[in-house]
């Protein structure tokens, strides 16, 4: 797991270069399922991980929970996920399909919670089994997998993560929702299973200089403070 002294950090000409390249828009994201949250809350957290990744299940055991109640449920944050399967086959690339499929019948967090819920302990004979116990239409769900239905999708999502920069699982960045990343309000780049606590850090610094609610005053923006206080910003 990369720590926080550990960070790469991009100069302003590469960010530009970067938002170019990347398909990541915070604002114009479209819902397929595997989105948590408020589509109007102020702060996007993207995750990008392996269902075999035990750090990744580290995450979603001890950090995902209080993330949710404190910022996710109460409308500051909105949560995506993305796939980055660390290999081009295998169990890893197989739960991500089977978690796509599973999303295609409305159940996409069932699946993914069943899957992170094993913390990386996952067989190839396993998925259809999960499938049954999470209520999936059995017939549908082996087609769309034995299929391997989504593959372009899910490869897409892990150049994405590596175009940000992350060369391991799990990777988040952390942005405001309107407009996405700028050179004057960049990402955060959050490489690792890094404590609850480094996370409030940065939403909570975010949530500090993000326009509130219509009707109430909004704050004087400080988006270049955020960028030199936070050890994770892409700069």
């Amino acid at each position: 797991m990369t720590t926080p002294s550990l960070v790469r950090t991009i100069a302003a000409a590469g960010l530009l270069l970067l938002m170019q390249l990347t398909p990541v828009n915070a604002g114009t994201v479209t819902d397929d399922g595997r989105i948590r949250g408020s589509a109007d809350a102020p702060i996007t957290l993207i995750e990008y991980s392996d269902f075999t990744c035990g750090y990744c299940a580290k995450f979603f055991q001890e950090t995902l929970p209080r993330l949710q109640a404190k910022y996710i449920d109460t409308g500051k944050v909105r949560f995506l996920y993305r796939d980055y399967p660390r290999a081009d086959q295998g169990v890893g690339v197989e739960a991500a399909v089977a978690a796509r499929c599973a999303g295609a019948q409305g159940r996409y967090w069932p699946m993914h919670d069943r899957l992170f819920s094993e913390r990386g302990r996952l067989d190839s004979g396993s998925f259809k089994g999960y499938a049954k116990v999470i209520g999936l239409d059995q017939t549908a769900f082996a087609k769309c997998f034995d299929e391997r239905q989504y593959l372009e999708s899910i490869f897409k999502d892990r150049q994405e993560a590596t175009r940000w920069g992350f060369h391991g699982t799990p990777g988040f960045i952390l942005m405001r929702t309107a407009g996405g990343p700028t050179e004057k309000e960049p990402a955060i780049a959050i490489p690792g299973a890094v404590p609850f606590n480094e996370f409030a850090e940065e939403i909570d610094r975010m949530l500090a200089t993000a326009p509130r609610s219509q009707g109430e005053p909004i704050e004087p923006h400080e988006s270049t403070a955020v960028a030199q206080n936070s050890p994770f910003i892409i700069h």
